[in-house]
């Protein structure tokens, strides 16, 4: 590679105040969500500039990603970018009533791209509804995501083709599927082979509401006390809908990983070679027989929760300016540039690419039509349920009242108009 450019440890204090490095204790002041205090341990490879981070702390994280040469590395930049692209289509999809809901992932690609490329093929991802990234990486076409969000199906692809789960939508509840997924691979000898196309591990992600859910400790508790080969990825984008981490909890999250005796890492979410080296180790622990770990990736949600709501009603164009200037993928093309890693021609190129995944998402979208009401109940469960076929009987029922001839039949079953 050309000529690396790094940053000392004591630049990494010059963050804009109110930043992941700024430790708030005045209790007078405006809860934004962004004050969390952060520890000085915050893994770092890559600076908001563009800058590499060299300190004897990381040094061997920087090992880890030492292989990726700048083909590799703009390989991050597409996947980060037409994650991006999918998102924003998908959004204005359900402004445009194609879909009936949309989570969007805005500004949280750096975390689900690095993670998601550092994973061997026979791992098993369990992913919560905002995992679009991953899915990319998985192999999976993001098409069949908007099956679910156009409401005519329960998922949309295969999960045993790509390792990767349909997405859940009942917070933190595929944490305890991811673990004991996990301790089933674990009993099946797929653990700590040294062969590296076998032995297996098990990723779920999650946000950092999810873990104010019992699930969540629960999972904990069953894969520490079974050494189970997961790795619990939480994307703390610090807000849980409304909520500002900072309701949630007193330490960082990743702390609490301590109290079940899982070793935890705190790294920059917005930072693509950091989440991809903390995940490669937390991978390699999860391979080699090691047990689980708990990745706490620190980023920003610089979109809604979902499509149904408005976060200008709880936090502030200020502090969401103050996060732009952290985006994740400018970062990674500051970096190129510097490295005289970035070609226009390419650029050109993958702007295309995007128009063109662009285009066939809407295609994709309009060409599946509209779900019949029925179909709502079906496949709710693998064989036939008595309350369900109950549910499905009286909404056929009540859709037929208001036909002219179930009209008619409801006026006469009830002696006249009501």
């Amino acid at each position: 590679m050309n000529q690396q450019h790094t940053a000392p440890a004591a630049d990494l204090a010059a963050e804009p105040a109110g930043g992941p490095l700024a430790a708030s204790t005045d209790s007078g002041t405006t809860d934004t969500g962004a004050t969390l205090p952060v520890d000085a341990d915050l893994l770092q490879l890559l600076t908001p500039t563009g800058v590499r981070v060299e300190t004897p702390e990381n040094a061997a994280y920087r090992e880890r990603v030492a292989h990726l040469d700048a083909d590799a590395l703009r390989g991050l930049y597409r996947d980060m970018v037409l994650t991006r692209r999918f998102d924003d289509e998908s959004t204005s999809l359900q402004r445009q009533g194609e879909l009936g809901l949309f989570p969007q992932a805005l500004g949280q690609e750096a975390a689900q791209i690095g993670s998601g490329r550092a994973l061997a093929p026979q791992d098993y991802v369990f992913p919560s509804y905002r995992e679009h990234g991953v899915a990319y990486t998985r192999g999976v076409d993001v098409a069949d995501i908007l099956r679910q969000f156009r409401g005519i199906d329960h998922g949309g692809w295969d999960p045993d083709e790509h390792n990767f789960h349909l997405y859940t939508l009942v917070i933190g509840s595929h944490t305890l599927h991811a673990t004991g997924y996990a301790m089933g691979v674990q009993r099946d000898g797929l653990v700590g082979t040294g062969d590296a196309t076998k032995d297996t591990a098990v990723v779920t992600y999650f946000g950092d509401g999810a873990t104010s859910q019992g699930d969540v400790s629960e999972a904990l508790v069953f894969a520490a006390v079974n050494e189970s080969p997961v790795v619990f990825f939480c994307q703390n984008n610090q807000w849980a809908i409304s909520e500002p981490t900072t309701k949630q909890s007193r330490v960082p999250i990743h702390q609490r990983a301590h109290g079940f005796g899982i070793p935890s890492l705190r790294v920059d979410g917005n930072d693509v070679l950091a989440c991809y080296a903390a995940t490669a180790e937390a991978l390699e622990r999860a391979h080699s027989g090691g047990g689980p770990t708990f990745i706490e990736a620190y980023t920003y949600r610089m979109g809604a929760h979902t499509t149904s709501d408005d976060p200008t009603r709880y936090r502030t164009s200020e502090q969401e300016e103050l996060w732009r200037r952290r985006d994740p993928i400018d970062r990674l093309r500051l970096l190129l540039e510097a490295e005289g890693a970035w070609d226009e021609q390419w650029a050109a190129d993958l702007e295309a690419e995007g128009d063109a995944l662009g285009e066939r998402l809407r295609t994709f979208v309009r060409g599946l039509g509209r779900p019949s009401t029925e179909s709502m109940f079906e496949h709710v469960y693998a064989t036939e349920h008595a309350v369900v076929t109950a549910e499905r009987r009286w909404f056929e029922e009540y859709e037929a009242s208001f036909t002219d001839e179930g009209a008619s039949r409801t006026h006469d079953q009830h002696g006249g108009a009501r």
